[in-house]
């Protein structure tokens, strides 16, 4: 790995954020992480100091992930992250990377692969699983016929594997910090675009398409 990186790692989860930041501070050739909780301390530490890279959670209380990814490309668009999520890469995998990440990993990585990503996207390469590169190559055969889902924002992509796995309107809501009234806002928008009239139609579908973590 080249030498005296400066890493940017960005969970609201202590427990997670500081078992990352060990295995990152025990890593050969990482000089300095710097842990960031919010998108708007990301953003404002990335406007002060520069960066080798960013470890970025999907799921944050203030913000999804990706919204604050293509804020932080905005900014430095050189700047590469890396998305990490606890979501299977099927859902934001694509989404990911079409909005500017350089690599996505799930948190269930075995720390020598994260390394390996972490020394990838350094260079300027991208890190994909296999399963993703696979998604990746047949993503341009399903222009004709891309699954309802895809229409989704990635707010309501986010409530509708919530929901499908377990969650009920309340739940989310705390978890994502909205209010119910929002939360059912999205929901109606998700069965609109969808075609649905109710939540077991939801989760059939998602079940039936691997969306529930």
């Amino acid at each position: 790995m080249r030498g005296n990186l400066k890493i940017m790692l960005v969970d609201d989860h202590t427990l997670f954020r500081k078992a990352l930041k060990q295995i990152l501070i025990d890593t050969p050739g990482i000089a300095d992480v710097e842990e960031a909780i919010s998108g708007k301390e990301v953003i404002k530490k990335i406007s002060q100091k520069s960066y080798d890279c960013i470890l970025l959670d999907i799921c944050l209380h203030e913000e999804n992930g990706i919204q604050i990814l293509k804020k932080i490309k905005s900014i430095n668009p050189d700047i590469p992250v890396l998305m990490v999520s606890m979501y299977p890469e099927r859902q934001y995998g694509i989404r990911s990377l079409r909005a500017g990440a350089s690599g996505y990993v799930t948190k269930k990585i075995p720390p020598n692969h994260l390394r390996k990503a972490i020394n990838e996207i350094c260079h300027g390469k991208k890190y994909v699983s296999p399963d993703l590169a696979i998604e990746l190559a047949t993503e341009f055969d399903r222009s004709a016929n891309q699954p309802l889902h895809k229409s989704l924002t990635d707010r309501e992509l986010q409530i509708l594997t919530m929901m499908a796995s377990g969650k009920t309107i309340s739940q989310a809501a705390r978890e994502l910090h909205l209010s119910v009234k929002t939360l059912s806002t999205h929901r109606a928008n998700i069965l609109r675009k969808m075609g649905f009239t109710n939540n077991a139609q939801l989760i059939h579908y998602a079940i039936k398409n691997q969306l529930v973590y």
